[in-house]
């Protein structure tokens, strides 16, 4: 990996891609937990609300330590985090595959929560690092790796844990090897990065951000809106990636595999989205993109539960493409926001969209139980009108670049 342009405005693409694929080698870890909910379900007779707790302890707790290590790392960058990262996944993972009751389970979504707190923000950091003047495309390339991994986890269902079990998972540790090789060479680059800015005596403070100048109250005002815009987008996608398969299954007839392929459909549509959204917002703003976001998708996520088997589909993939054209996005609009902060605010927008994961999945999982499968559909479909605060988010202004 050439170093001569990490510390100008041309991009280090190869420091991009592989920063992405080691974010899709530890979110497949990551995603094996909700490839797991229709297996442990019917093998453990699991609740839904028991399984929205899986998926609580893990999100939850990453979303807890995400900005924490965002922040320290600010302070005292750690470039050999990554790779440590990986390992407790890694552990996480085996405990996973081994486990035979509930706690056990509980306990192993524990160490992939905190391997995945570890890595999310110094990966981020990274992509950063290497973005020079494409910081919206460098945020998508990253974030496509994790959307990319997290969107296996319904292939993995079907095709994996259907035919093998709980045991078959043991197959994606196969992957650990490889990303934690990559992480270790990517900690060298990062920790050669610093000492030359050290040497250069240059400051990490070097983020020209796209907004006008504001207060801070207004960067608190901007804040709040950015992380509703993030909670109504969370709880909508984790409610279709972690649950939505019941409704295909019950409502439509479907067959696990079937509504396991569905669900991919949505997810890797969601991929194509945000790497297209991360570029699209380097041309016309990070706010455009944001709002694109808000008004494509919000018919359909209304008129899904209402549409014919032949129609979900393709309703899927126009949601998946334009909901998630933001996610990049968001992150770099927050570290404009504050863009001194960078390892803080890709660990709170992060963390904070894991967190409303971890409380959708309880939620939703508690209404399943509760009040049915249809009605806890319906509901949750109006939840992408909070998205709409997004119009009141600052405009920031369109770099031009050669």
């Amino acid at each position: 990996m050439n170093d001569k342009n990490a510390l100008s405005n041309n991009p280090i693409y190869p420091v991009m891609i592989a920063i992405g694929v080691a974010h899709l080698i530890n979110d497949t870890m990551q995603s094996v937990v909700t490839a797991m909910f229709p297996l442990l379900e019917r093998e453990l007779n699991l609740s839904f609300t028991e399984l929205g707790i899986i998926s609580f302890v893990l999100n939850m707790f990453s979303s807890t330590l995400q900005p924490v290590v965002g922040f320290v790392s600010d302070k005292k960058p750690m470039p050999y985090a990554l790779p440590i990262g990986m390992m407790s996944s890694f552990v996480g993972l085996l405990i996973l595959v081994l486990a035979e009751s509930y706690w056990v389970i509980l306990i192993s979504v524990l160490f992939l929560g905190f391997g995945s707190a570890i890595f999310h923000p110094e990966g981020s950091k990274v992509s950063f690092m290497s973005a020079g003047n494409k910081r919206g495309l460098a945020q998508s390339i990253y974030q496509v790796g994790g959307n990319s991994g997290q969107a296996l986890a319904p292939l993995i269902s079907a095709f994996i844990l259907d035919v093998y079990g709980q045991h078959g998972a043991a197959i994606v540790l196969l992957l650990t090897s490889i990303g934690i090789a990559i992480l270790l060479k990517l900690s060298r680059w990062y920790l050669r990065q610093l000492q030359e800015e050290k040497l250069e005596k240059k400051k990490k403070k070097n983020l020209v951000s796209s907004l006008p100048p504001l207060t801070k109250k207004q960067v608190g005002i901007a804040l709040g809106l950015l992380l509703t815009v993030i909670f109504a987008r969370s709880f909508y996608t984790t409610n279709i990636t972690t649950f939505y398969v019941f409704y295909l299954m019950d409502h439509y007839d479907l067959t696990l595999r079937m509504g396991q392929v569905f669900i991919f459909t949505f997810m890797a549509f969601g991929v194509v989205g945000t790497f297209f959204g991360g570029s699209l917002s380097d041309r016309i703003g990070r706010k455009n993109v944001i709002i694109l976001s808000v008004v494509g998708p919000l018919p359909f996520c209304l008129l899904l539960p209402y549409m014919p088997i032949w129609l979900v589909l393709v309703f899927l993939i126009i949601i998946g493409t334009l909901i998630m054209i933001s996610f990049s996005v968001t992150v770099v609009y927050a570290q404009e926001l504050v863009p001194s902060k960078i390892g803080t605010m890709a660990g709170l927008t992060t963390g904070f969209a894991f967190g409303m994961g971890a409380i959708g999945a309880v939620v939703i999982g508690f209404l399943l139980d509760y009040v049915g499968i249809e009605t806890t559909i319906k509901i949750v479909s109006i939840l992408p009108l909070f998205l709409i605060v997004a119009f009141f988010l600052p405009k920031d202004k369109v770099e031009r670049t050669a």
